[in-house]
């Protein structure tokens, strides 16, 4: 009796912190939503108009690029980016184009969109920046008793890279599966186009020739943390210059750190060895010159198997991981390469470990089958026409 008591009120708790929370989001973009309103009492929705949303991306990159070179002239396409997010002036022609606009289309946690009473016209389609399905995100994540929040509630319609994940985001996103489109990730197309593969290659190679002719690693790891402002590596974990020395000089190693991570490595790198490339905003263009990739539990992983890169999973802190995060799926569901806990074991599958190319296959089966080379269009004929 004590026990359903003690979580009865557990229970009251959690779900008025949560109600507070959504008070405090309408309240916080009151200016916006008054803004908001104001536009679409007096304009109408231009059925031809995409509006393009971030509050973290700086340039139209990722799905955003490959959606918005496709689309023809019929279209008019609005931006507002993060630099717009963070300008007062700004703000008025935000939620202009908000409510003029038939598609929004974002692709990451976007705070000002979610308490606005977008017109029932209006698709706000998440083309989320992670493809598959390895962290759990959202209302999936563990511990999220959000019942209130306005997070992630007012998505019309979202993409997977496969039919066995539609679950999953219908989940994270509290939607109905029947918007929750397999239609591939539009930003994959790049690895089916061998022209802007070489091309890109090229590109790379001009920027950075100390790349040329070495077998590339890229050490790709995502954060530790449970925000964006608390997001860290543990850097004591992995020792750059005894990594340098245990390998032969035919070896170089990119280091593409999350873009949240606040910390960096106290340690000079040898430039001869190491390029550290965290500035570039997309990691798919440095995938194509990558041998191995080291990574943990990064949805890198989704985009290293359509182009079969041998993976190595360094995952030191997995159990810990595995408690606060957690993942949709079992660990080893996702590790189509060897999995290792120490730097000694590291240094030996970089050395001597090779593709599992059965299990690279039931990897892909399950988590990217639908990303082809034909994505985006598919995303234009299924989202962007009306029937």
């Amino acid at each position: 009796m004590i026990l359903v008591y003690t979580s009865i009120r557990m229970n009251v708790g959690e779900q008025m912190k949560s109600f507070i929370k959504m008070i405090l989001q309408v309240v916080r973009r009151l200016d916006y939503i008054c803004l908001y309103v104001y536009f679409a009492i007096r304009y109408p929705i231009n059925d031809k108009q995409i509006l393009f949303l971030s509050d973290s991306r700086e340039t139209m990159t990722g799905n955003f690029y490959f959606i918005s070179c496709s689309l023809d002239n019929s279209y008019t396409i609005k931006k507002h980016l993060y630099a717009d997010a963070h300008i007062k002036h700004a703000k008025k022609n935000i939620c202009k184009d908000m409510a003029t606009s038939h598609y929004i289309i974002i692709d990451d946690f976007c705070s000002y969109i979610y308490p606005i009473p977008l017109r029932k016209k209006t698709k706000l389609i998440q083309v989320w920046h992670a493809m598959g399905a390895f962290k759990t995100v959202g209302f999936a994540r563990k511990g999220n008793h959000d019942r209130f929040s306005m997070t992630h509630r007012n998505y019309t319609d979202t993409i997977v890279s496969a039919p066995s994940i539609r679950k999953d985001y219908a989940k994270a996103f509290r939607m109905d599966m029947k918007n929750v489109h397999s239609i591939g990730i539009p930003r994959t197309d790049i690895f089916f186009n061998q022209d802007y593969i070489s091309k890109k290659r090229k590109d790379i190679y001009l920027r950075y020739p100390m790349l040329k002719d070495k077998k590339v690693i890229l050490f790709a790891p995502t954060f530790r943390g449970n925000n964006i402002h608390k997001a860290y590596y543990d850097f004591e974990k992995i020792n750059f210059r005894e990594l340098q020395e245990r390998l032969p000089d035919n070896y170089m190693c990119i280091i593409k750190m999350h873009p949240f991570i606040q910390n960096t490595y106290l340690e000079e790198l040898d430039s001869s060895f190491y390029l550290d490339l965290t500035h570039e905003r997309e990691i798919n263009d440095l995938l194509l010159i990558t041998d191995i990739l080291i990574t943990d539990y990064s949805s890198v992983i989704f985009e290293a198997s359509l182009l079969n890169i041998h993976t190595l999973f360094y995952a030191y802190d997995l159990l810990e991981y595995t408690e606060t995060r957690d993942f949709f799926y079992p660990y080893e569901e996702y590790t189509f390469g060897p999995v290792v806990y120490n730097e000694e074991e590291l240094v030996n599958a970089i050395l001597y470990s090779h593709i599992n190319e059965e299990k690279l296959m039931r990897f892909k089966e399950k988590f990217t089958i639908c990303c082809d080379g034909k994505a985006t269009q598919r995303f234009i004929d299924t989202l962007l026409k009306e029937k």
